[in-house]
């Protein structure tokens, strides 16, 4: 394993130790209101805390973008933290959310650890030695269909200006997949589209820690990653296709006619 992952890899295990001891307590918990729909609580920051530590000790020089502290320093080197992708699931006693850290060389992610704390299930890519799940290596799916295919998402709930476009899309795939589920956790959605659980995933405004570990997991598993025109510029905006090389393809010819200007930009 690359060093830097390992040292990921350990701040990722480290952040899930917090969370699942204040999953036993989560009528305990303090929790803020960042925006609507959007809250924080003290075990994102006790989580957050614990993976810099970690990462920064071992990296001082390195940047970071974290959910809840923001960007600070300046490398070619840029650490994206997302300490517990599923909140609100977190906070409901959902089992359904991950920590999520990505390593960017230049821009462009190297290193991605995605951890499931409630399964133990560990997710990791270095950039050009594949993606694997708790050390087994993994692939997207030999699915070529959409109609076969089982497509995850996630439903706006902070930004609704795109809603009716994205009712469109989600209308129409229904009726065109096998499937569609919405699990709320960007994270390890992409994680499940890598190992071969979804076929597919599409949503729109998320952030860069939402989907830079999840997305060097599904090009390292053979799949494709793109913005909603199957472009690069996915972790500027926000608005992410992933997929097995045919299925993205497909959702994209679904995607376009019902993209507007602002989702184009």
């Amino acid at each position: 394993m690359h060093p830097m992952l390992n040292t990921a890899v350990k701040a990722a295990r480290r952040a899930g130790s917090i969370i699942n001891r204040a999953s036993q307590n989560i009528d305990l918990l303090k929790v803020e209101h960042k925006s609507y729909n959007d809250f924080v609580s003290e075990v994102d920051k006790a989580a957050e805390s614990a993976i810099l530590e970690i990462l920064l000790d071992a990296y001082p020089d390195h940047a970071v973008m974290a959910e809840e502290s923001g960007a600070k320093g300046e490398s070619e080197y840029e650490w994206i933290i997302d300490p517990l992708d599923g909140t609100t699931n977190c906070l409901h006693g959902v089992p359904q959310y991950a920590v999520s850290i990505a390593l960017a060389h230049k821009g462009v992610v190297t290193q991605a650890v995605v951890y499931d704390p409630v399964h133990n299930d560990l997710y990791t890519a270095t950039r050009g030695s594949g993606a694997f799940l708790n050390d087994r290596r993994i692939r997207v799916s030999k699915r070529t269909r959409l109609e076969e295919a089982l497509i995850g998402t996630g439903f706006p709930y902070r930004d609704f200006s795109h809603l009716e476009p994205y009712i469109a899309i989600f209308r129409e795939l229904v009726q065109k997949t096998s499937g569609l589920r919405r699990p709320g956790s960007a994270s390890l959605d992409l994680a499940s589209v890598a190992a071969g659980r979804f076929d597919g995933f599409w949503e729109f405004g998320l952030s860069p820690w939402d989907i830079a570990a999840g997305t060097l997991l599904v090009t390292e598993a053979g799949g494709l990653v793109g913005d909603l025109e199957g472009e690069t510029g996915y972790l500027s905006s926000g608005n992410i296709v992933a997929g097995t090389p045919r299925i993205f393809a497909q959702l994209l010819q679904v995607i376009a006619p019902h993209l507007t200007d602002r989702l184009k930009a």
